[in-house]
């Protein structure tokens, strides 16, 4: 009996792990990282104990929690810069940011350092930013960006999509997607008017304002 109780030890603490970011992510998603701690461990079922025994932060439960998306975010840019195409570059870009920042509200609130504590994103960021310069370049030469864009555009356009995390998760990415395609219009030199993607139904109670 003795020599199975190590084995056993380990086991449930590799489960207590995988409860415990299986719930912070799904938390971090719904409502952002400020959720509190003691949240993430009732969602986990498990003790506020067992919690902070594993994760001592919220710094260090939040990197383990947002690995894939980091990973994601870094693997979006290096598909971006290698598209030979500088304008289908700048729409990637956009694209796949967005449909990512949707699926994870968390993320977003901490990639855009509304959680500066979260963890470290200074040098993803720094690699991002670089990376959307670059293609802003590459598409101002082509004459496919318009030329007065700037970096900040794309933060503010990042700011407005974060209120997409109001509605459920299906319309979040369906708005996400056409938000997207609008920003992209918008950011076009000489806008060709392409289809926009359907609209999710947000508002029922105002479907015959428009």
């Amino acid at each position: 009996m003795p020599n199975h109780l190590p084995h056993s030890l380990r086991s449930d603490a590799r489960d207590n792990r995988e409860r415990i970011l299986d719930a912070a992510r799904t938390l971090f998603a719904e409502e952002g990282v400020h959720v509190p701690m003691r949240e993430i461990a009732r969602r986990a079922g498990v003790g506020p104990a067992t919690l902070y025994r594993r994760f001592p932060t919220k710094t260090i439960l939040a990197a383990e929690a947002f690995a894939e998306q980091t990973h994601e975010c870094h693997a979006i840019v290096d598909e971006c810069l290698a598209e030979p195409d500088p304008w289908r570059g700048f729409c990637l870009m956009l694209e796949k940011t967005f449909e990512l920042h949707a699926s994870c509200r968390g993320f977003t609130e901490a990639f855009m350092s509304a959680f500066p504590d979260a963890l470290d994103f200074a040098a993803e960021r720094q690699y991002a930013l670089q990376a959307v310069a670059e293609l802003s370049c590459r598409a101002k030469r082509s004459g496919d960006l318009r030329p007065d864009f700037v970096l900040d555009d794309l933060f503010l356009v990042l700011m407005a999509h974060r209120g997409i995390a109001a509605a459920p998760m299906p319309a979040r990415i369906a708005a996400s997607r056409r938000f997207a395609r609008l920003a992209i219009q918008a950011f076009r030199a000489s806008p060709a008017h392409s289809p926009l993607p359907p609209v999710p139904r947000l508002t029922p109670d105002m479907t015959n304002i428009l």
